[in-house]
């Protein structure tokens, strides 16, 4: 075909332009020049981390330590670290970023990622980790899950803790109320403690406790569910559904310190009342004593918000000993961690929910990673019944939890902003952001490899 002139010019310019980029390129200049869409205050390849600060807030209903990232181009970004851990897991981690370019996530990561562990022990370094995604949204100027892929949806589906009751009719109007508030998963807690007063229905030698924070796991207890206790609790769930219905999702936690064979039993009780899942019925870190547990009872079995990084997830899905994950983002590794954990979960036909109990900022993070993983089913959400906890924020739809659903943010990076003034009158402890400079140095060796 032959080029008229006004195309031959167009030509030209194209391979001018062309030529010009390819030149830049091998002369070493950055492809941060030529981006469309990067914020006018920030250039991504010249970024570097110059501060580490803390602001933490009480009842929300924890107590959760919000950490703040700052850099060399005035932007900075938001994390937070697990409900109910230390401030000290992230302000450990200063001098080892300091100087790091935020945008660079997964080689942070990776440095840091050895001084975290299960449970509240991996909060800082998963505090960290939302702070850099939120700092590279904003470089970038697109939102988290962008970065993460893309959305499967545009609104997470949420389930609400609700307060308890020993009368089972109470309670399940308290979850018929949340129905009417539009959540459409519901949650209860189901606790040997309920039965434990009721002479013949509970076995336990004199001493063990049923306190849920006794350090003694529930195999290590002695304590089992007779069968006059397992009808009990049975016809408590029996009650609630006969107020809530059975076509709404209800999922159990909260079982208390017994053991596998008791587990099984109550499982197989509580089948005819169809719920969702089982919640970690013994600790998580029992493979085999999950899998027993799950072939032998026919509701799904549910455990993760006490792992951190995605390996011990892909054994219990490999060996099929749950029937669904629960990652907390601020345990498992921080946003791109959890997200690999609920792909690879997908690879062995197992649903993720998402575990969560702190502020907008680590909700926020969730609900991006949400957004982003195909197999998400659902997320928790603690705070529903604080009614400050959405004002701790600002640059979102209010209220956050509207009609059982967070939408996912339009907004770069997390997609949110403190409230200062809010966060100040709810602090755990003097000091909003106050300057760290003792955690900038730390002559450790931190190699493990020779």
């Amino acid at each position: 075909m032959r080029l008229n002139s006004t195309n031959q010019e167009g030509r030209r310019s194209f391979l001018k332009g062309a030529s010009a980029l390819g030149a830049g390129l091998w002369a070493g200049e950055d492809l941060d020049a030529y981006p469309q869409n990067t914020t006018t205050n920030s250039t991504p390849s010249g970024l570097r981390i110059t501060d580490l600060r803390v602001a933490t807030v009480a009842r929300a209903p924890m107590t959760c330590p919000i950490i703040r990232i700052d850099t060399n181009q005035g932007i900075y970004g938001l994390g937070e670290v697990r409900d109910g851990a230390s401030k000290t897991y992230a302000l450990m981690l200063k001098s080892r970023i300091l100087g790091e370019n935020p945008c660079n996530i997964e080689k942070i990561f990776r440095k840091i990622k050895q001084f975290g562990s299960h449970s509240r022990q991996a909060g800082g370094v998963c505090a960290v980790e939302m702070a850099l995604w939120d700092l590279a949204g904003k470089a970038y100027n697109v939102p988290v899950c962008q970065m993460l892929g893309g959305r499967f949806r545009d609104r997470i589906r949420i389930y609400a803790d609700t307060t308890e009751s020993r009368d089972p009719k109470v309670f399940g109007e308290r979850l018929k109320a949340r129905h009417d508030q539009g959540f459409t998963w519901l949650k209860m807690d189901l606790g040997v403690e309920m039965v434990a007063d009721t002479p013949g229905a509970v076995t336990r030698p004199a001493g063990a406790s049923f306190a849920y924070n006794d350090p003694a796991q529930g195999m290590f207890t002695g304590i089992e569910i007779t069968e006059k206790g397992i009808a009990m609790l049975a016809d408590y769930v029996a009650q609630v559904r006969e107020v809530v219905g059975m076509e709404v999702p209800l999922s159990a936690d909260h079982f208390g310190h017994i053991g596998v064979n008791s587990s099984i039993r109550l499982g197989k009780a509580l089948t005819k009342y169809n719920l969702a899942w089982l919640e970690d019925m013994i600790p998580w870190q029992n493979t085999e004593l999950l899998k027993k547990i799950s072939d032998a009872v026919d509701i799904p079995i549910l455990t993760g918000e006490d792992i951190y990084l995605k390996e011990p997830f892909m054994e219990l899905c490999r060996t099929h000993a749950v029937d669904i994950i629960q990652p907390d983002l601020a345990t498992a590794g921080g946003i791109l961690e959890t997200k690999k954990i609920g792909d690879g979960a997908q690879e062995f036909g197992v649903p993720m929910v998402l575990h969560f109990a702190g502020t907008p900022v680590a909700c926020m993070a969730s609900v991006h990673c949400a957004a982003a993983t195909g197999n998400f089913l659902v997320m928790e959400n603690h705070s529903i019944d604080v009614p400050w906890w959405g004002d701790l924020v600002e640059g979102v739809d209010k209220p956050i939890v509207n009609q059982g659903f967070i939408t996912v943010p339009d907004k770069p990076g997390l997609g949110v902003a403190l409230n200062d003034e809010v966060v100040k009158q709810h602090l755990a402890e003097p000091g909003f952001f106050e300057p760290t400079p003792q955690w900038n140095v730390d002559r450790s060796s931190d190699r493990q490899w020779s």
